[in-house]
């Protein structure tokens, strides 16, 4: 849980950094070929706006992925540099206000999920799986082509 108290935001904004736990960001990626390979390093400076908080910051967290490609393992380093939240206190997207505190996790969650890659390669122009000859099987964009283009060629 990453909370914020009020109370402390009266007088000046609240700077939090640390680390929080995998198991307590609940992350389901959903996705066999990723895996969350460490905790959750923030640093953000919490601010009190009239009637909302905005809150601004760095997130940080190491994946273990699985290339769609290759199948290789490869760690990938997720990083939020100028990550921003505001969070209005009325409304219908308002925070819960949970004894003068509110929860930052559910933000934190949303966002780093929305990051997360959707096919993980581990470069960019990885080859794909090696064939008995030990050459890499031509791009999955070239064999595509050539599916499309015998697909082109039936007269239906």
């Amino acid at each position: 849980m990453l909370p914020v108290n009020l109370r402390h935001l009266e007088e000046h904004n609240v700077r939090l950094r640390g680390e929080l736990a995998a198991d307590e960001l609940d992350l389901e990626t959903g996705d066999e070929m990723i895996r969350i390979g460490g905790p959750l390093r923030y640093d953000i400076e919490v601010q009190q706006m009239e009637g909302s908080l905005l809150v601004r910051g760095t997130l940080r967290m190491a994946l273990d992925c699985h290339c769609v490609r290759c199948l290789k393992p490869f760690r990938h380093d997720l990083e939020l540099k100028d990550w921003m939240c505001h969070l209005p206190f009325e409304g219908e997207d308002k925070a819960a206000v949970v004894n003068d505190c509110v929860d930052l996790t559910p933000f934190v969650r949303e966002d780093m999920l929305l990051e997360f890659p959707r096919h993980p390669l581990c470069k960019p122009d990885c080859g794909g799986l090696k064939t008995k000859t030990g050459k890499a099987r031509k791009n999955a964009d070239d064999s595509g082509s050539a599916a499309w283009a015998e697909l082109d060629k039936l007269k239906l």
